[in-house]
């Protein structure tokens, strides 16, 4: 069956979907975000629930550590296969198993809180599933917010769509879980009651969203494909496609340089911060966990409204103002931990999390522009591994922490982050 092609009963044989008229199409692009908000609401969920594996199962720091270390492991696999397999057969069929396999890891976990032995390959799963959602559900929902399932799309906002979820359910995941674990009964297993019920309700509202991914063309090797966003000329008829290495150049030299900031920031913000300055919080660590895991990913939706008016302006903007604000929010975080102030430590959280929304729409967008159509799970793919890489950073800080100080790596962070800023802009100067 044709990625774009729906059958006719009334004449028996298949033919291409006519372009969605405004306000009568059916809203598959903002249906299908809701899986994306599952995914990126069961990777925090886990996080702020943290101290309560501590508390209520007697689990070791490094137990706990590595059990949060695992949801990575899975992930770049996840990524890795899941990114081609929604290239070559169709972002729906990926994204829906990833989902259910998203659920599945939920309930493993809950039922973890009895057979420990499960919370390892729960984690696991939970990586996977998330992997491959981000892969081709981000490809899946950027086509159906685009033509011709949307009459009319601004490509930077059908982009962006994807991010937005999963950063919203990156705020609410670990808020509710926190909650929950500070006030319900048997909070191992409470705690994940709602992501089943956001996951199976993204599942059903996404089951009758058709398939959106391109037919490749049989006479031509490669769809025709705008190098960069920069060269509008390369994509009329006539022009030649794309090679891999002009595409995969740009993506070298203008997302990967960007793309461990992406969740190095946040990672900070909620992993990193709260363990700094929970001395004064005696009782509410678990909540303030929660409260962070909000704070931090809200304040990239927030910023959301910049972002457009930014890019508007110049390509460059939104990733040099992001670095920007990452590196206030690790400038403050260091006197933040050094005085153990829970308050500064909030705002500095918010500052990386604007600066974590301000990346990640830079990159999403950068990779639409520069992906062939038969590429575009697959780039999308490369882009999260690589933004994961980030995820690795409070433990290296907490393993540097004993040699340099807290304080000096925080300050050390925040000169890394202003050479990134100056590399990226260097790297593309004459792109602009």
């Amino acid at each position: 069956m044709s990625a774009t092609t729906h059958h006719d009963k009334t004449r028996g044989r298949w033919r291409s979907p006519r372009p969605a008229r405004p306000g009568t199409a059916p809203r598959y692009g903002l249906r299908t975000a809701w899986v994306m908000m599952a995914s990126g609401w069961s990777a925090n969920q886990f996080s702020a629930l943290l101290g309560a594996y501590r508390s209520h199962l007697g689990l070791s720091e490094s137990t706990v550590t590595g059990l949060f270390a695992v949801y990575v492991v899975g992930l770049v696999p996840g990524l890795l296969v899941g990114g081609p397999l929604a290239d070559r057969h169709g972002r729906r069929p990926v994204a829906l198993v990833a989902l259910g396999v998203n659920l599945a890891s939920s309930v493993f976990l809950m039922v973890g809180s009895t057979a420990h032995w499960l919370l390892l390959p729960g984690r696991f799963l939970t990586g996977v599933g998330a992997g491959a959602l981000l892969a081709a559900g981000s490809a899946w929902v950027k086509e159906l917010s685009s033509p011709p399932f949307v009459a009319e799309a601004a490509p930077a906002a059908a982009a962006k769509r994807a991010g937005l979820f999963v950063s919203a359910g990156f705020a609410s995941g670990g808020l509710v879980a926190s909650m929950i674990a500070q006030w319900a009964p048997h909070p191992l297993v409470t705690a994940y009651l709602p992501h089943l019920v956001l996951a199976s309700a993204a599942g059903l509202a996404a089951l009758p969203v058709p398939e959106s991914r391109q037919p490749r063309p049989a006479a031509t090797a490669r769809p025709t494909s705008p190098a960069s966003p920069a060269s509008p000329a390369a994509t009329g008829p006539g022009a030649p496609a794309p090679s891999t290495s002009a595409y995969g150049r740009r993506f070298l030299r203008a997302v990967v340089p960007l793309a461990p900031w992406v969740f190095a920031a946040p990672a900070i913000g909620f992993a990193t911060l709260p363990g700094l300055v929970d001395d004064g919080l005696s009782g509410w660590q678990t909540v303030y966990a929660g409260i962070m895991t909000a704070v931090v990913p809200g304040a990239g939706l927030v910023v959301q409204p910049l972002a457009r008016r930014l890019a508007a302006r110049s390509r460059l903007a939104t990733a040099t103002i992001g670095m920007l604000v990452t590196t206030v929010g690790l400038a403050l975080a260091a006197p933040a931990a050094a005085l153990e102030q829970p308050a500064l430590a909030l705002v500095s959280g918010a500052l990386l999390g604007a600066g974590y929304g301000l990346a990640l729409t830079y990159a999403l967008t950068e990779v639409a522009a520069l992906a062939p159509p038969d590429r575009l799970a697959r780039l999308t793919a490369y882009f999260w591994t690589t933004a994961y890489v980030g995820m690795f950073t409070p433990y290296v800080i907490a393993l540097l922490s004993g040699v340099f100080g807290m304080t000096t790596l925080l300050l050390t962070g925040a000169v890394l982050a202003v050479v990134t800023c100056v590399g990226l802009l260097w790297l593309n100067r004459d792109e602009e």
